[in-house]
């Protein structure tokens, strides 16, 4: 992080209150190193994720040390990290969300369980580099003349695809094929899957240039059966479930310990990095 990266030790070591747990002093080298971890709009929001980070993670060590806790230490991780999962395993429940609890989540958010919407489409791109405004203004106005001649002659857009387009799929009249979401950049996507069938009259413009578009084919998505994404929900509200344990775990080690140069927050999503 190029902001954190630019600032000394030396820089920023006395700006800071001393922070302690039950004693033990966080080193504030170590905050420094933590910080590269947490992004930031300011250099003491990143020292205040860094330092909570930390108080969290020496909350977990003193309560495994508290309870003699040994653990194996597994591929990719060190003696810190297997004990504090040993600790969770041993002190933070996550029980199995019942049926119920399940169908009432799918009920509420079936807009999420459904087939992806398949579209076909073709396209002619007039390229043109994002900084060369002069080149964008140029394969714009390009567009709307192709456009117009193929409101006229919509069955010219082969002939057109293969004379204009900077698009490998010229060969192939322009044709893009079955395509679902999260498989074209995002500003195309977003103006594309709005479309019906047809040809837009609107050039869509992407970071490549301009794109003639026409709309083959689209195929709505279809609701998802509560049977086939019960597993995939009860996952999900597991997890959730987890992390509001932790996240009361550790505002209960917090509760009962003494902190000192600084109020943790968000210890949940922090321990969870």
């Amino acid at each position: 992080m190029e902001l954190i990266d630019s600032i000394t030790v030396s820089d920023i070591v006395n700006d800071f209150v001393p922070v302690s747990v039950n004693g033990a002093a966080i080193d504030e080298a170590e905050i420094l190193q933590e910080m590269q971890y947490h992004s930031a709009e300011t250099v003491e929001a990143a020292h205040q994720k860094a330092a909570s980070a930390l108080v969290v993670k020496e909350l977990m060590l003193q309560r495994a040390k508290e309870l003699e806790l040994t653990a194996q230490v597994l591929t990719g991780e060190n003696q810190e990290e297997a004990l504090i999962r040993t600790l969770l395993v041993e002190e933070v429940k996550q029980p199995a969300p019942d049926e119920e609890a399940c169908e009432r989540y799918f009920l509420a958010n079936q807009e999420k369980f459904t087939t992806p919407t398949l579209i076909a489409a073709s396209h002619i791109l007039l390229g043109a580099d994002p900084q060369d405004q002069e080149a964008r203004e140029f394969a714009a106005q390009q567009a709307e003349s192709i456009i117009a001649t193929l409101v006229k002659d919509p069955d010219s857009f082969a002939d057109l695809a293969k004379q204009y387009s900077d698009c490998p799929s010229k060969e192939v009249n322009g044709e893009l094929g079955q395509l679902e979401k999260g498989q074209t950049v995002a500003e195309f996507e977003r103006q594309v899957f709005k479309m019906q069938e047809g040809l837009a009259l609107h050039a869509v413009e992407s970071r490549y240039g301009y794109h003639i578009v026409r709309l083959d084919k689209r195929v709505e998505g279809e609701p998802l059966p509560y049977n086939m994404v019960a597993d995939r929900i009860a996952t999900y509200l597991k997890d959730q479930v987890y992390r509001r344990s932790i996240s009361q775990y550790v505002s209960l080690l917090a509760g009962q310990a003494s902190i000192e140069g600084i109020d943790i927050q968000g210890a949940d999503s922090l321990l969870m990095q």
